[in-house]
């Protein structure tokens, strides 16, 4: 079938269905009526990009395991690796530091959020604090105790 869209033509084959028999039919106020039961549903099939947990991949396609690369572990020698280790603790110490900072000021905001709610002022008033001065009380740091049981 020729078909005209827009000034461009084509040709439209559309899909065939097969339908299975019909079993259930009668007439109603004089109308003849049938059920008409498909026997497999049609399933369009997609030429879309399609991607499943940052896997692309394509219906159709064929899936190919993945293929095991030996890991070969490199040597090197005993000075770099005392080097790189003290410099991956000063990364770790200084990334611990930073994380505890954050909880603190996430504590504190918290704490200024609760009190200034309890005085009466509005959720916004208490927000500022954090956002002005960006630094921690110097008495906080000395009485906070980081464990699990501090959470405020």
């Amino acid at each position: 079938m020729e078909l005209c869209y827009r000034g461009l033509t084509y040709n439209y084959n559309p899909p065939t269905i097969e339908m299975g028999e019909e079993k259930v039919g009668g007439t109603y106020r004089g109308l003849e009526w049938r059920f008409r039961n498909i026997k497999k549903a049609p399933v369009m099939q997609t030429n879309l990009d399609l991607k499943y947990r940052g896997l692309s991949y394509h219906v159709g396609s064929e899936v190919k395991a993945p293929q095991a690369i030996p890991e070969v572990a490199p040597v090197t020698p005993v000075v770099a690796a005392a080097a790189s280790m003290a410099g991956s603790v000063a990364e770790t110490a200084r990334a611990l530091m930073i994380s505890r900072d954050r909880s603190i000021k996430t504590r504190q905001q918290a704490m200024l959020g609760r009190l200034a709610t309890e005085v009466g002022l509005t959720a916004d008033s208490g927000k500022y604090w954090s956002r002005i001065q960006g630094k921690i009380q110097p008495t906080f740091r000395v009485n906070y105790e980081h464990h699990v049981g501090s959470y405020s």
